[in-house]
C-alpha cells in the first residue's frame, strides 16, 4: 500500500510539472528576475546570454519585421526567417499572374536571384533602458492629465535626441504599467531587404481561414528574406553593391526534436494586450465593440470574396487585403466567446472588489488610489455613448472603401493648393510624393469591389450609428437617393478621379484646387472625418479620466501585491515568454496532443477547396517517406504546442530550446483562449508553432534550396555532426535526447 501511495504522489508531481503554463511577457532587460525559475525548467543560458549590450546575445538575432511582425536571423549572411503570413504582403507585392510567387512559391538559387522588396524594413534593437526617472522628472500628482502628458512628451523628446545624437539610430520612449514607468528603446533600421524563399501558399497558408486560430494545425507558415547592408555593415538603400548583413548573433537550428514537458522560450514583439482592463472595459468589449467590428468585417469579406471568386487576377490583387481583414474578424468572434465562457468579467469584478477592500482598510492607500475605480467607471459610461461612432468610422470609413482613404491622402495637397502662403516648392514636393504612390495603389485595386464596399459601408453607417452622431452629408445623401446607397456609390464612382489611375495621374500633372475640392470621394471623406472629430471631442474628458484611473489602479495593484513579479502589457517592444511543450484538454472528453504530423495534411486534403490543396511534390515525398534527417519515427512533424504567452506581433517569433537553438516559429494562438489578450488562461492558452523540422524539410527536400540550408548552422540528432559555420558568440551544445 505504501508503495502505491509513493508512486501516485510521484505521478502527480510529474504531472504538475507538465501543467505549468507561464503567463508573462517579460522585458529581456529585466529577465534576471526570472532566470532562476527558467534555469530550473531547463534553460542552459544566463541572463547575459539573453540580453546584453556588451556582448553578442539572443536579442541581437531578433528583429521587427516590417510593420507588425517578428523575425530572426538564422545565418552569418543575413538570412532571416519569419512567418509566411508576415511575408504575405511582400510576396504578393512582387507577384504577377505570370510569376505568381504566392501560388507557386519562390526559391532564389543564388543571392543574385533574390527579389528586393521596396518599403520593407527590418529593425534591430540596440538597447533598452529604464528611463522612468528622466521621463517623469517634474511630473506631479497635482498636474492635470494634459499637463502631465505635455511634460512627459517634452522629457521623452529630449531623451531621444540625446540617445540618437550623431548616430544613424532611431529611438522611442514607451509607456509601461499605464504610465507608471517608461523605457527607452534604440533601434537600427535596415531598408534593403530581399525575398530569398517562400513555399507556395498551399503550404504556407494551408488551411487558410478555416484553420486560422485552430488546432490541430498543419500549416508551413514560414518565409525567408535576406537583410543587406553597405560595405561597412551599416543600413543603406537598395544597391547592387550592398552586401549580406553580418548580424551580431544568429540562431542555430536544432532538428533534434521535442518532447512533452520540454522547456521552450519565445522572444519577439507582441503588439498589444489589455491584461489590466477593468470589468467595465470587458463589458463594453462583449456587448458592443467586438461584434461591431465582426459585423463590419464580415460584410467587407463577403464583398471582396465575391469579386475574388469571379476572377483569378482579382484574387491575387486582394489576397493580402482579404487575409488581413479576415484574421481579426475571426479573432474577435473567438475573443467574445472566450470572454463569456471563461466569465472574465466576473473575475475582473472579483479583483476590483479585492482592491476596494484593500484600500478601504488602508487610509494611506485610499488617499493615493481611492479614485481609481470611480474614474474608470465614470469614463466608460461616457465612452459607451460614442463607441459605435468610433468603430464605424475606423472600420467602415477609414479602412473601408479605398476610394475614401485614397482621397484622404490628398487632403494635404488640397490645403496647400488653397493656401496663398504655400510655396510652389512645397506643392511640388507633395505632388511628387503622391505620384510615387500611384502605381502601388492601383496595382492591387479593383473598382467594382470598391464601389460595392462604398455602398455597403455607407449603408451600415447610416443604419447603426446614432443619428445625432452622423454627418449632415450622410443625412442629405440618404434623402437624395432615398436610402439607395448603391445608386449613391455608382454616382460617386462615375464622378471621382480616385478610382481611376489615369485620372489621378492627369490631375497630378495639372493640379487644380477647385476640381480637387469638389471631388465627391474627398467631399465625403472630409464630411465623415470632421463629424467624427466633433463627436470624439465629447469624450476628451472621459479619456483623461480613464487614463488617470487606469494608471492609479495598476499602481495600486502592484503595491497591494508587493511580492508579485508583475509584467507590463504588450506594446510592440521586445519581450520574452517561457514555458513548456504541452498538450491540452479544450472541452469535456476532448484531448489535443501537442504535435501534428504530415499524415494530418493528407487527411485534410481536398482538391476542390483551395485552402486544402496538397502539392504533388509533397505527396510524392510523403508516399516515399522521404523525410531526410527531419523525420521522426517514420513520419514528419509539422506543428507543436507550447504554453507561451503571446499575441499579435509575435508572429514569426523564434521558439527556442534551453540552449537558445531554434526549434520552431510561433504563428498563432488557439481558438479556446482567444480571450487571452485580456485574461491569460493557463489551462487553455497555447501557442501554435510550426516545427523547424518541417521548415527545413520544405527548404531542403521539397524545394531543393540547399544553398540556403548550407549557410545555416544545423544541430543534428547526432551531436558530433554539425552542419554550417560557427555562430557569433554562441557555443553549440547539442543535447543528447534520442
Amino acid at each position: 500500500m505504501k508503495k502505491v501511495i509513493i508512486i501516485t504522489i510521484a505521478f502527480l508531481l510529474g504531472f504538475n510539472q507538465f501543467m505549468k503554463a507561464d503567463e508573462g511577457m517579460w522585458l529581456p532587460l529585466l529577465i534576471n528576475n526570472n532566470i532562476v525559475e527558467m534555469q530550473e525548467m531547463g534553460l542552459k543560458l544566463s541572463a547575459e546570454d539573453i540580453y546584453s549590450v556588451n556582448q553578442s546575445s539572443l536579442k541581437d538575432a531578433i528583429v521587427i519585421f516590417g510593420r507588425g511582425c517578428t523575425g530572426e536571423m538564422v545565418s552569418p549572411e543575413g538570412l532571416l526567417l519569419t512567418n509566411h503570413h508576415c511575408g504575405y504582403g511582400s510576396i504578393q507585392k512582387v507577384s504577377t499572374p505570370a510569376e505568381n510567387h504566392l501560388q507557386n512559391g519562390f526559391w532564389a538559387t543564388s543571392k543574385k536571384e533574390e527579389i528586393p522588396i521596396e518599403g520593407l524594413t527590418v529593425k534591430f534593437l540596440i538597447k533598452m533602458e529604464d528611463a522612468s526617472a528622466q521621463v517623469l522628472d517634474g511630473v506631479t500628482s497635482e498636474m492635470t492629465e494634459q499637463e502631465r502628458d505635455k511634460k512627459i512628451a517634452k522629457n521623452s523628446k529630449d531623451l531621444i535626441e540625446t540617445a540618437t545624437k550623431e548616430t544613424h539610430y532611431s529611438a522611442i520612449v514607451e509607456s509601461f504599467f499605464g504610465g507608471n514607468e517608461y523605457y527607452l528603446f534604440v533601434y537600427e533600421t535596415f531598408t534593403d531587404v530581399r525575398l530569398a524563399g517562400t513555399p507556395p501558399e498551399s503550404i504556407g497558408k494551408f488551411g487558410a481561414d478555416t484553420d486560422n486560430w485552430m488546432w490541430p494545425r498543419h500549416t508551413g507558415d514560414f518565409s525567408m528574406f535576406r537583410v543587406y547592408s553597405d560595405a561597412d555593415g551599416k543600413p543603406a538603400k537598395y544597391s547592387k553593391n550592398n552586401i549580406p548583413l553580418k548580424p551580431k548573433h544568429f540562431l542555430p537550428i536544432s532538428i533534434e526534436g521535442i518532447e512533452k514537458g520540454d522547456f521552450a522560450m519565445i522572444m519577439g514583439y507582441p503588439g498589444s494586450t489589455q491584461r489590466y482592463l477593468s470589468s467595465y472595459g470587458v463589458d463594453l468589449a462583449i456587448n458592443q465593440t467586438n461584434m461591431t467590428i465582426v459585423d463590419i468585417r464580415a460584410e467587407k469579406l463577403r464583398i471582396m470574396k465575391e469579386g475574388m471568386d469571379a476572377d483569378e487576377a482579382v484574387r491575387l490583387q486582394y489576397a493580402s487585403k482579404y487575409a488581413r481583414t479576415a484574421n481579426y474578424w475571426k479573432y474577435f468572434i473567438g475573443q467574445t466567446k472566450g470572454l463569456k465562457r471563461l466569465k472574465v468579467k466576473d473575475k475582473k469584478l472579483a479583483e476590483e472588489a479585492e482592491f476596494s477592500n484593500w484600500i478601504n482598510q488602508n487610509p494611506e492607500a485610499k488617499e493615493k488610489y481611492g479614485e481609481a475605480i470611480p474614474l474608470i467607471s465614470s469614463a466608460f459610461e461616457k465612452i459607451e455613448e460614442t463607441n459605435l461612432t468610433k468603430w464605424y468610422f475606423r472600420e467602415a470609413i477609414m479602412y473601408g472603401p479605398e476610394v475614401l482613404s485614397y482621397a484622404n491622402s490628398f487632403k494635404k495637397l488640397s490645403k496647400l493648393l488653397g493656401d496663398k502662403e504655400a510655396s510652389q516648392d512645397e506643392i511640388n514636393k507633395e505632388i511628387e510624393k503622391l505620384k510615387s504612390g500611384v502605381a502601388d495603389h492601383f496595382k492591387d485595386y479593383n473598382k467594382a469591389i470598391d464601389e460595392n464596399l462604398l455602398a455597403a459601408m455607407i449603408d451600415m453607417y447610416n443604419e447603426n450609428v446614432p443619428l445625432d452622431q452622423q454627418p449632415v452629408y450622410l443625412l442629405e445623401i440618404d434623402n437624395k437617393y432615398k436610402g439607395n446607397f448603391q445608386a449613391y456609390a455608382v454616382d460617386v464612382f462615375e464622378k471621382t478621379m480616385f478610382a481611376d489611375k489615369d485620372k489621378v495621374v492627369a490631375f497630378l500633372n495639372d493640379p487644380n484646387a477647385k476640381k480637387l475640392d469638389k471631388d465627391p470621394a474627398l467631399v465625403a471623406m472630409i464630411a465623415f472625418t470632421e463629424k467624427y472629430k466633433e463627436v470624439m471631442k465629447t469624450t476628451k474628458d472621459a479619456n483623461e479620466e480613464l487614463e488617470k484611473g487606469h494608471r492609479l489602479y495598476i499602481a495600486g495593484l502592484r503595491e497591494m501585491n508587493k511580492d508579485k513579479n508583475y509584467y507590463p502589457d504588450a506594446n510592440f517592444t521586445m519581450r520574452l515568454t517561457y514555458g513548456t511543450v504541452l498538450d491540452y484538454y479544450p472541452a469535456d472528453a476532448v484531448h489535443y496532443d501537442y504535435f501534428t504530423t504530415i499524415e494530418g495534411i493528407m487527411e485534410k486534403e481536398d482538391p476542390n477547396n483551395w485552402e486544402f490543396i496538397v502539392p504533388e511534390k509533397l505527396k510524392e515525398l510523403y508516399q516515399a517517406k522521404d523525410y531526410g534527417p527531419y523525420g521522426m519515427n517514420g513520419t514528419l512533424p509539422i506543428g507543436f504546442l507550447t504554453t507561451h504567452d503571446i499575441t499579435g506581433g509575435n508572429s514569426g517569433s523564434p521558439v527556442m530550446n534551453g540552449n537558445g537553438e531554434l526549434i520552431g516559429l510561433a504563428f498563432d494562438g488557439n481558438w479556446e483562449a482567444m480571450s487571452g489578450d485580456i485574461a491569460f488562461e493557463p489551462e487553455l492558452q497555447r501557442t501554435i508553432n510550426v516545427d523547424i523540422r518541417y521548415v527545413m524539410f520544405i527548404i531542403d527536400k521539397f524545394a531543393g534550396a540547399t544553398n540556403l540550408i548550407d549557410e545555416m548552422t544545423i544541430v543534428k540528432k547526432n551531436p558530433s555532426k554539425i552542419l554550417g559555420g560557427p555562430t557569433y558568440g554562441t557555443d553549440i551544445e547539442p543535447s543528447h535526447k534520442h
